[in-house]
This record gives C-alpha cells, structure tokens and sequence, in this order.
C-alpha cells in the first residue's frame, strides 16, 4: 500500500509545473519535498490530492490509477492534507471543525464528535475543543488543521508548509507530533517545507525539486552533500554533514 505519482507532468498554458516527478510514500514513512519557490512543491500535492489532475503520468494508490479521483475521492480513499493556510471553519468550534469532517466520510454525529475528543487528547489540545475556531493563535490553529486532517482515520497525510511563521521550538514540538503519527497511528506522511532543517531532523527521505523535476533524493547525508541542491535551494556555502 503506497500513494506515489509516477512520472507526472503538469502544465498551465506554456509553462510547465512538473515534468517526469516520481516519489512514493509508504505508510509510517515520513518523506520530505522540498525546494525553491515555484519548484512544483504544492502542485505536487494538488496532485496527490486530487485538487490537479496529471497531464501525463500516473497517481498511484495501493497499486491502482486513481489519477482521475476527485479530491473527495482521494479523501474517502485515505488521502488526507492540510493547506498553507488553516482554512478552518470560522463559525464552529475546534470540536465541530473536526467533528464536521468525519460527518462528511458518513459518520454519524455521536461517534464523529467521540472521535474528535479522543483525537484531541492524543494530540494534547483537548483544551482547545470548546474554543471557536476564528481568533485562535496561529500555532493552534495549524495544531487543529492537522488534527482535522487526521479525522477518519486516513492511511496518507500531506503537510503542506505546516512551519510555516513558527518559532524554534513550535517547530520542534510540530516534528515530535509528526513523527507520533507516523509511528503511532502508522500513517505516511509528505513534509513540504522551507524550513529544510526540519525536514531533515524529521524525514528519513528527502526529495528535492527545482524547476518542476526532481534533481536530487535521498537521506541526510545525501541531500546536504549534493552540489545541486546547495546551489538551488540551500545555498552555495552549505556545508555537508
């Protein structure tokens, strides 16, 4: 069982997005996606999410072409996601917003709302459930977006840019909290960040893009010793460790 995009392409207009991207997330497995801005990081996760169909390639889910599922598709199929931005529901409390996402896989109400707290405690924010969602810190909220994605118990998550405008150590915690979800809960993860440093402390595998192609892959060692990404994203003066 792995969600993986298998040489895909994808245009707008002239200008192509990605060209012949391969990666593959198996479950438990935390996998990094990073790169300069424009690279193709969120396209990809459009992708894998049904919100941008392939030009040319395949979206593979447990062996199977689902690259024309829609986006609830891909949701009822185990593919969940965050958004750069929260997107929460601003009219409801942090126990309806998640509450409200089990709902609409066909939970019903009671057991929805018994799975929101439980996934609340586990993930330490139980205080939070009776707050409404609109005026939240911007760290709690990307804490109940994450949750919320977590609702129905998905096989997959994809992050995208969920660091994004925190401090050292909310960083920090948010690694300790993605590795708990991949090893707890068995869950396949995809990291795509700008903050590289996390993404190395967390992910055993890195995928690097620039420019819509994939130009470098693999763990630590290999992402900070390769002359490609340090002039394309981390910078020539990066030294390898």
């Amino acid at each position: 069982m792995a969600l993986a995009l298998e040489n895909v392409g994808v245009a707008f207009g002239g200008f192509r997005a990605l060209s012949e991207v391969s990666l593959s997330i198996a479950p438990g497995q935390v996998i990094g996606l990073i790169g300069p801005n424009g690279a193709g990081k969120t396209t990809c996760v459009n992708t894998l999410t049904g919100f941008q169909a392939p030009g040319t390639g395949r979206v593979m889910l447990g062996g199977r072409d689902v690259s024309r599922l829609s986006a609830h598709g891909f949701r009822r199929a185990g593919v969940a996601r965050t958004f750069q931005a929260g997107r929460l529901f601003t009219g409801l409390d942090v126990l309806d917003n998640l509450a409200c996402t089990s709902v609409g896989l066909g939970q019903r109400r009671a057991a929805a709302e018994h799975e929101a707290e439980d996934l609340l405690h586990w993930m330490g924010i139980a205080d939070l459930q009776s707050r409404p969602a609109a005026g939240l810190p911007y760290t709690d909220e990307r804490r109940v977006a994450i949750a919320r994605a977590l609702m129905g118990h998905p096989d997959f998550l994809l992050l995208d840019e969920p660091a994004a405008g925190m401090s050292e150590k909310e960083a920090a915690d948010l690694a300790a909290l993605i590795h708990r979800i991949a090893r707890e809960k068995g869950i396949g993860c995809l990291l795509i960040e700008h903050n590289v440093g996390l993404v190395l402390s967390v992910c055993a595998h890195v995928v690097v893009l620039d420019g819509g192609r994939v130009i470098e892959q693999g763990d630590r060692a290999a992402i900070l010793g390769s002359r490609a990404v340090r002039e394309a994203y981390l910078g020539a003066n990066v030294e390898a460790a």
